[in-house]
């Protein structure tokens, strides 16, 4: 059992790998890690988001998001347009990228269903809140 640490970045981390490991495990053999999933997944939601967006959205810093876009931009998973600002790239998941995540979305559905039976439904529906609120109160931070 963890001992809970002083740090609250140093809890959010270490629930952070643990869950990604359940999600890693479902989703081995579909060619996508849980980050890429979930980019993927983010992209489906929208019809198109800049790089700038994209990273906000899901709060990462520009190197991090280029190095997950970097395959799946080579697999063709997902476009890059030019924006009106030539700086500026817009990125929308292709129709191979929507087969991806379908042909990986039962594993994804294996570790949320894991992780919902171990914690149960009350704190399930909790975590959520709590991420929420947690995401927000760093953003103003």
């Amino acid at each position: 059992m963890p001992v809970a640490l002083p740090c609250a970045c140093a809890n959010l981390r270490r629930a952070s790998r643990a869950v990604t490991q359940v999600y890693d495990q479902e989703l081995r053999g579909s060619g996508l890690r849980v980050t890429q999933f979930t980019l993927l997944q983010a992209l489906e939601l929208s019809s198109s988001l800049t790089q700038g967006r994209l990273g906000e959205l899901l709060s990462l810093d520009s190197t991090t998001l280029t190095r997950t876009l970097r395959p799946l931009l080579g697999r063709g998973w997902v476009r890059s347009l030019p924006g009106e600002d030539r700086r500026e790239r817009h990125f929308q998941l292709t129709p191979a990228g929507r087969r991806q995540l379908a042909y990986a979305r039962p594993g994804w559905e294996r570790a949320q269903q894991r992780l919902q039976t171990a914690l149960g439904v009350r704190d399930w529906q909790g975590l959520h809140t709590v991420l929420v609120a947690v995401t927000e109160a760093a953003q103003r931070a």
